[in-house]
């Protein structure tokens, strides 16, 4: 195949474990008038690509979230940094060799992808291209969850269930960069981690069940989805705002039922109850320079537990498969190095 058009992506045809993910060649993207060709030199796994990928909940196939009999997305990867490579002629405001990033639908998990240009952003001058790459479906989702559906306001007592993963480390940075008192919690392993990224206190949910200590928050951010909604709700004062962001998957019905039962109840309840979808999000864009300036003043970093080539994205998506990573797991393309300095940088070694 001609390697000038041609360019090598990860591609599901079908549904399964990692393994069906396809390394192969495919023709390279050409931009339309309004989109811009990204040379993608590092993306990131999370949740929303291997529910795709093996097409469950079963229920979403049936809502229409997911492909009936198979796929609806053929390459996956939400996040994106890279290098603008050209431009579609109605194109403003980027040109060939700027550094961006964005919040895809689908296509990370390629070396190339067409984005439009409303949906992309100039990366955070301080981040290499990999902790760029673990900022945007996790960052975004924080960022929606804590002030669009949960109206954060400074001085407010905000919980986070799942402080350690990727989501839970933007939301507690994000909650004390909005001036509120913020609470993690998570399991024994990332105490320490929840602390030292901005938590004023830290619940071991292995030692103590937040939902029955007493405590009471003005807003809660459910990213584990441990414990039911009527039970979360004991933790919320009583004009509180619950906001689911996911929860532990499942076959056949969840993390859709967990979110269903939460709504179905709401309208007999005191409390508001929301839900925060990065990928549905409107003001994309928008959303990434609101970070990018909070990145930028040192009020949120990302937490990367590891990094993998791209060649091992298999084996990427299968450890993230296990639930237990602290931050985000993060891939590099092509060449090791950014602009910026090491594309390791932050990475612990595989």
């Amino acid at each position: 195949m001609d390697e000038e058009n041609t360019l090598k992506a990860f591609v599901l045809r079908s549904y399964g474990s990692p393994d069906v993910l396809d390394l192969t060649d495919i023709d390279k993207p050409v931009p339309g008038d309004g989109e811009v060709l990204v040379r993608v030199r590092a993306t990131s796994v999370q949740p929303y690509d291997w529910h795709h990928m093996r097409g469950e909940p079963y229920v979403a196939r049936l809502m229409g979230g997911l492909g009936l009999r198979r796929p609806r997305i053929s390459i996956l990867g939400a996040d994106m940094a890279g290098q603008v490579e050209a431009v579609g002629r109605n194109v403003t405001g980027f040109r060939p060799g700027d550094e961006v990033f964005a919040l895809l639908k689908q296509g990370g998990f390629a070396e190339y992808v067409c984005v439009g240009q409303d949906e992309l952003a100039p990366k955070p001058r301080n981040l290499s291209y990999e902790q760029a790459a673990a900022v945007p479906m996790a960052a975004v989702t924080a960022l929606l969850g804590l002030r669009d559906e949960g109206r954060i306001q400074p001085g407010q007592r905000v919980l986070v269930n799942g402080a350690s993963g990727g989501v839970g480390t933007f939301a507690v940075q994000l909650a004390r960069a909005f001036g509120a008192k913020v609470t993690g919690v998570c399991g024994p392993r990332n105490v320490d981690l929840v602390r030292s990224i901005g938590a004023d206190e830290v619940i071991d949910y292995a030692k103590e069940d937040f939902t029955r200590n007493g405590q009471r928050y003005d807003l809660l951010l459910d990213v584990a989805g441990g414990r039911s909604a009527s039970a979360c709700r004991r933790a919320l004062t009583p004009r509180g705002t619950y906001v689911i962001v996911g929860g532990p998957g499942g076959r056949w019905l969840r993390p859709v039922g967990h979110m269903l039962s939460a709504f179905a109840a709401s309208p007999f309840v005191s409390q508001r109850t929301a839900r925060a979808d990065a990928v549905g999000c409107a003001e994309k864009k928008r959303n990434l320079m609101t970070l990018t300036e909070l990145i930028e003043a040192g009020k949120v970093t990302p937490v990367i537990d590891r990094g993998y080539p791209f060649e091992e994205i298999r084996t990427a998506v299968r450890y993230q498969e296990e639930g237990h990573s602290p931050g985000k797991v993060v891939i590099t393309l092509a060449e090791r190095r950014s602009a910026h300095g090491p594309a390791t940088d932050g990475i612990t070694p595989v």
